[in-house]
């Protein structure tokens, strides 16, 4: 099933997140090799490709798990929540209707 994996980011979390970042992606990359992320980034500022421009404001992903307890289990271990990034993270499930 897929899972909505969701942060917000602390105020003054940009040092943090630049600290994380490689190993933060470096994990993301497990999922992406094993064909388990639908979609995934960073939630920006605004309206803007340039994540300067307005600052990044969270994280999303979509990726595939076998239940809930797993997802939540790998995103609490995600170097962006053990590096305090994110004020708050939440996993809800998400059925795909359109691709």
């Amino acid at each position: 099933m897929l899972y909505i994996l969701e942060g917000i980011d602390a105020p003054n979390a940009g040092a943090r997140r630049a600290q994380a970042r490689p190993e933060h992606l470096k994990r993301i990359q497990t999922l992406v090799d094993q064909g388990r992320v639908v979609v995934g980034g960073p939630v920006l500022g605004l309206d803007s490709d340039d994540p300067a421009a307005g600052g990044v404001e969270g994280s999303l992903i979509i990726a595939e798990f076998e239940d809930l307890a797993s997802a939540r289990a790998w995103w609490e271990q995600d170097p962006y929540v053990l590096t305090q990034v994110f004020t708050k993270t939440t996993v809800r499930p998400f059925r795909q209707v359109v691709p």
